[in-house]
């Protein structure tokens, strides 16, 4: 492996090393090595050293650990209806926030000079301003080109496809990088960083408004060559039916199962509802129909997924977003283990994901935080690599960059 202190950081950051001893048996290096990358890091203020720890025998240890406290990153997380911005450490964990309704159906512009005014007010909150930020993470209920980090044909945002997003809210933040991914893929990718790391890949359907499903594989987010992977909304179910989706197709998923879906059928039955937040409101009162339309929307979802399980073999799948609810996981349970072969389900696990409406934020702020914090960035950020990410020598930490 490369031996540049960003290296070290990243076996820290993935718990992959909690001791210089560690450090010392997964790299190989020499001692003093070693603590050249590790003084870099300490002096930086990307690692802190914790209490001492017994040894079986000789000296004590002291553990190390990521600073997550070092810097921040602001989340923007834009869903159909309203939108929430939130100020988060590295590790993920809001420190302040505020919610915003902002329908996207008022088009890019009208959306995002709101969320520039919420966004000045929460780091207001906080006392920050762009100096204290390594990062701002932009998640959307669209598919993101991967290229050029803009929305790529959205069908439930009019007006927002090719949208420069970043170039709009970047004089808010100046300086400050911007990331943006789709929303299900950051869920995806909080749900793994908060309890699931172990799980080589993992999907998280997420079933609001809409559907789509992040997908994680061997810890990194898998979005696809044009950014539209797990886009399972569009997949056509009943071509013959008079339901018609929003991206102008008729019998997609979403046009039968999502929260719009579910919530026209609850309407025709005398129910006020209009999205998929109607529908949570509606399941959380412990309505019935609600539960039964929900569990049926589940039944069409979990013919979709068998597909996709048996194409990734994942070791969990999560459910998320809105509709997540036992109704809806025990019909996707249905189907999912009937169409599915039994030789992709036998070691999977199907159920709820374990951050709610807090796994966008999470994910966001993981995605900010795995590039602003890779081994290359760190060996770059710290003058440290060579044309080929190797390190050139010993640190110099008096005249390092630290991060934002």
């Amino acid at each position: 492996m490369s031996s540049g202190p960003g290296d070290v950081l990243d076996l820290i950051r993935h718990g992959r090393a909690t001791t210089r001893g560690d450090v010392l048996e997964v790299t190989g290096l020499s001692r003093m090595t070693i603590s050249q990358r590790l003084d870099a890091l300490l002096a930086a203020g990307m690692i802190v050293e914790g209490q001492t720890r017994e040894a079986t025998g000789g000296r004590r240890r002291r553990s190390l650990a990521f600073n997550t406290s070092q810097s921040h990153v602001l989340v923007v997380a834009i869903d159909t209806t309203h939108t929430r911005i939130a100020v988060t450490d590295l590790g993920g964990s809001v420190l302040v926030e505020d919610s915003i309704d902002a329908p996207v159906t008022a088009g890019p512009s009208d959306v995002l000079d709101r969320i520039v005014l919420a966004m000045g007010a929460v780091l207001g909150k906080q006392g920050l301003d762009a100096n204290d930020l390594c990062g701002l993470g932009v998640s959307l209920p669209a598919s993101v080109d991967p290229e050029s980090g803009r929305p790529s044909q959205p069908p439930m945002l009019p007006g927002w496809d090719a949208y420069p997003i970043a170039e709009h809210l970047q004089p808010a933040v100046p300086g400050v990088p911007v990331v943006i991914a789709n929303d299900a893929d950051a869920a995806g990718m909080g749900e793994y960083a908060a309890g699931y790391t172990q799980v080589s890949s993992l999907c998280l359907v997420k079933v609001s408004t809409g559907i789509g499903t992040g997908i994680v594989i061997g810890g990194r987010s898998y979005s696809g060559v044009d950014g539209g992977a797990g886009d399972i909304g569009h997949v056509a179910v009943s071509p013959r039916s008079d339901a018609l989706c929003q991206c102008g197709m008729h019998g997609c998923l979403a046009s039968v199962a999502s929260g719009r879906a579910v919530a026209a059928e609850l309407r025709a039955l005398g129910f006020e509802a209009t999205s998929g937040r109607d529908v949570k409101a509606l399941l959380q009162a412990g309505e019935p129909e609600a539960a039964r339309v929900t569990q049926v929307a589940g039944r069409r979802i979990g013919e979709v997924m068998a597909m996709m399980v048996c194409l990734l073999n994942p070791g969990v799948v999560l459910v998320g977003g809105d509709l997540a609810s036992a109704p809806l996981l025990a019909g996707m349970r249905e189907t999912l283990y009937r169409h599915a072969l039994p030789r992709a389900t036998r070691h999977m696990a199907l159920q709820l994901g374990l951050l709610g409406e807090d796994a966008a934020v999470a994910g966001m702020t993981r995605l900010v935080v795995d590039r602003e914090f890779s081994a290359v960035a760190v060996n770059a950020r710290l003058r440290l690599v060579g044309a080929e990410g190797s390190a050139r020598g010993p640190a110099s930490p008096a005249g390092s960059p630290s991060p934002r």
